[in-house]
């Protein structure tokens, strides 16, 4: 047999072997079968009056060696014309059969995918088609976590579910971070007041006439430092579960898109900053306006509102959202400025899908306070709240975890950070009330 045969028996040897794993790994295969797949890839030493078996690969690869041996001595040998030099034939021979380079198989969905990684994860069998990520060698606030890759379009899907759930996430301004990086450091201005002298940390320009010295400034910086935090998402899911990846397909990015954008909102309207996004209502740029005097207990007035669009910086009022309790909205659906309203319902605008105050969005949450408490409606413009994300969506099972209860737990990481863009309110050029991208309402007990 030639060495182009040989290598072209390998070829379909190998390729055999790979249909029968793939059934080993969807529990599909026979007996027969399972004999089969032995006999290509297992080789066995002689144990008690069995003698020792020598895969079908192995031979090849002997035979395929024994051949190649062959033909290099030929050549070794002195050619003379017609004769020991090598011939077309021989060269042809030598030549590995031309395969196509086939592109790298993808999973159908991410429920299928999900069950591959339990197999992998109980030794089952190992899908070539999953991308492992071994855990770093170094601490980086998360990326110490191995684990199977999410494919690229289901991170795009779970991604934009995540985006499309939230109400705060998608109107940050969004910053990337590179592939060797742990995080974002800015240098900001320092930019709390509009004196002179004060404006864009220390800019200042002046009238001068001909001949008259010009005037040096000196800018002031501050440092923000935007470091990634990891949040992890955990499923438990029953064998029964497992069994239908059509459901897990459907499942899954719907509860954790949910549960994923709903933290992340959380932590952008009032995280602590430590080890989560700091959020707006946590940050030093708030602005909060008190009650009215003698204003009762767990109302919203009409001056309340008024006061707040008021200390709002002028170049966030086209921008700007309110986020309110759903408690409140009652006592805004009859607000008045004498007898024109000022709350416009939902849907009098086509294709608007919120109620608007003042002309600006009214986005109900789950974030805002009680009715009565500080925080419980708040006018932001997110536009000046700055958040990184890095590496979408990473995902690991264990079978030990949860095994007294028959469950796989699955394990979501993705890694992000974030904080408002400000560190202070802004002094007006003119006029002592400071002014925020973000302003909420103090507590009226």
């Amino acid at each position: 047999m030639s060495i182009k045969a040989l290598r072209d028996k390998k070829a379909s040897l190998i390729a055999e072997a790979g249909a029968l794993t793939a059934k080993v790994a969807d529990g599909s295969i026979t007996d027969a079968e399972a004999a089969r797949l032995s006999a290509i890839v297992d080789d066995r030493a002689a144990e008690g009056d069995k003698p020792a078996y020598v895969s079908e690969l192995t031979r090849i690869n002997q035979a395929i060696a024994g051949a190649e041996r062959l033909m290099d001595e030929q050549r070794a040998m002195t050619p003379a014309p017609g004769e020991n030099a090598e011939t077309t034939t021989e060269r042809a021979d030598r030549t590995s059969p031309t395969v196509a380079a086939e592109a790298k198989k993808k999973f159908g969905t991410l429920g299928e995918q999900m069950v591959a990684i339990v197999n992998a994860g109980r030794r089952i069998a190992v899908d070539d088609r999953l991308e492992w990520q071994a855990a770093a060698g170094m601490n980086e606030g998360g990326g110490q976590d191995g684990g199977y890759l999410i494919q690229q379009d289901f991170v795009a899907e779970l991604m934009m579910r995540a985006y499309d759930r939230s109400d705060l996430l998608s109107r940050t301004r969004q910053l990337p971070v590179g592939a060797n990086s742990n995080g974002v450091k800015i240098n900001a201005l320092k930019d709390s007041s509009r004196a002179n002298g004060t404006r864009f940390g220390g800019v200042q320009a002046f009238w001068t006439g001909e001949g008259q010295q010009k005037v040096g400034t000196t800018l002031q910086f501050r440092q923000m430092d935007l470091r990634l935090h990891k949040l992890t998402g955990l499923l438990y899911a029953t064998d029964e579960l497992l069994e239908d990846a059509v459901f897990l397909n459907s499942f899954i990015p719907d509860v954790f898109g949910d549960e994923f954008s709903f933290k992340i909102d959380d932590a952008i309207f009032e995280g602590n900053g430590a080890g989560m996004p700091l959020g707006f209502i946590k940050s030093g740029a708030l602005v909060t306006i008190n009650p009215e005097g003698g204003q009762s207990a767990d109302t919203v007035i009409v001056e309340n509102i008024v006061k707040m669009w008021a200390r709002l910086w002028l170049r966030s009022r086209k921008t700007a959202i309110w986020t309110i309790n759903q408690q409140i909205e009652p006592q805004l659906m009859t607000m008045k400025i004498g007898n024109t309203p000022i709350y416009l319902p939902q849907g009098t605008i086509e294709g608007e899908p919120f109620a608007r105050l003042l002309g600006r969005p009214i986005v109900p949450t789950e974030f805002n306070s009680a009715l009565g408490d500080k925080g419980d409606i708040a006018l932001v413009d997110l536009a000046q709240y700055l958040t990184i994300q890095k590496g979408g969506f990473k995902q690991d099972v264990s079978i030990h975890a949860r095994f007294i209860n028959d469950e796989t737990t699955f394990r979501f990481v993705t890694r992000m950070d974030g904080q408002p863009i400000w560190d202070a309110p802004l002094t007006p050029f003119k006029g002592s009330d400071t002014l925020s991208p973000f302003v909420t309402l103090a507590d009226r007990a």
